[in-house]
């Protein structure tokens, strides 16, 4: 493989890593506020 094909490959990569781990975070917070909401709810 080619300099330019790794350095695109890479680059790729950390795209889709980066929105992967943004939206576990936008998961992780929406679930947080659900269960914030139910326990509220039950008080």
């Amino acid at each position: 493989m080619a300099k330019e094909e790794i350095k695109k490959l890479v680059e790729n990569s950390k795209k889709v890593l980066d929105t992967n781990h943004d939206n576990f975070i936008k998961s992780i917070q929406d679930d947080l506020t659900s269960f914030k909401k139910k326990t509220l709810d039950r008080i």
